[in-house]
């Protein structure tokens, strides 16, 4: 489905210092710097796979997103997707594709959102039949009944975002590009926007690739991961894996009822994190130490009212692998 070998892409930025002469100068001879924005990004994504694209700011991600969608043009290395190279066949290729930028709209400002959908329905040359399926199919799965008469600047972000998903949506696209499609949203907003990624994905197969910074986003929706850091793909692999790398350690609340007297519980294998006569928090490596061990020596030692285990968060997860590449 796509296929990157070896792409990079580097800008051209001018430089200048602080002040009025300087300024001045900068009119007659201006200093540049080339920044490296992509080194020889190769991966490749099947049909139908959810991939987060995470790495932190400045790392390389939106650059690559507008590689794939066809609006910049690498320097170097070979992109192809769908059997299309996108900046070469562009007109043909943006049909079988998607994209939302969180940041950026391709609804107009002032005019009903049902106007933006007409118009986009010309763009794509959207078969009429079709048109009016995929929006009566795009209205009920994410609620825009009461939406689609309302120009677009009265619309709150999460109402809008969700208008964004949609225009992408309505040529029938095989290929999503979500670049931070949650950013600013309330709780019930996110949720809404998850449920419909994984039904499109599910029901219609529909490949995504998804940008974010919010790593529960990335929890919820993705089957494998690509970090990316200071232009170089670092990491591809499935959250699994990088929990076998970095996750072995888990967290173990433990409510009990104590004697007289209980003193701190103490279990070998496992380290106390904190301790009062009604809970007990320790810290297991699960890599050395089995999680029944430390409860069957613990209920040794007083009567277990209630047990909590808990992962590594995702989040800490992503920063131990950060620190591992230096980024």
């Amino acid at each position: 489905m796509i296929s990157l070998q070896g792409i990079s892409k580097s800008f051209k930025v001018a430089r200048r210092a602080a002040g009025l002469r300087q300024a001045a100068k900068s009119l007659i001879f201006r200093e540049h710097t080339v920044v490296e924005a992509l080194k020889d990004i190769t991966f490749s994504i099947g049909e139908g796979e959810i991939v987060g694209y995470i790495g932190p700011n400045g790392a390389g991600k939106s650059t690559s997103i507008k590689v794939m969608s066809g609006i910049l043009v690498p320097d170097r290395g070979s992109c192809t997707i769908k059997g299309y190279t996108p900046w070469k066949e562009r007109t043909a290729y943006v049909g079988h594709i998607g994209v939302v930028f969180g940041q950026r709209s391709q609804l107009w400002w002032d005019v009903p959102v049902i106007d933006s959908f007409q118009l986009l329905k010309d763009i794509y040359r959207i078969p009429p039949d079709e048109y009016r399926r995929n929006l009566a199919l795009l209205t009920e799965t994410l609620d825009l009944g009461g939406l689609l008469e309302t120009p677009v600047r009265q619309l709150s972000l999460g109402q809008r975002m969700r208008c964004e998903i949609a225009a992408s949506l309505l040529h029938g696209p095989s290929v999503l590009f979500l670049d931070e499609p949650t950013i600013g949203l309330d709780a019930v907003s996110k949720l809404a926007v998850r449920d419909f990624i994984r039904t499109i994905n599910r029901e219609k197969g529909v490949t995504v690739i998804l940008t974010t910074h919010d790593m529960s986003d990335i929890e919820a929706l993705a089957d494998r991961i690509l970090l990316i850091g200071k232009g170089t793909l670092l990491y591809d692999g499935t959250l699994q894996q990088l929990r076998g790398r970095f996750g072995t350690e888990r967290t173990v609340t433990v409510d009990y009822r104590g004697g007289s007297g209980q003193g701190p519980l103490v279990v070998e294998g496992a380290e106390s994190v904190s301790w009062s006569p009604e809970r007990a928090v320790f810290r297991v490596d699960t890599g050395k130490t089995r999680i029944a061990d430390v409860l069957s020596r613990l209920s040794e030692q007083a009567e277990l009212l209630d047990v909590a285990i808990e992962a590594k968060p995702v989040e800490e997860l992503i920063v131990e692998l950060y620190r591992e590449h230096r980024i």
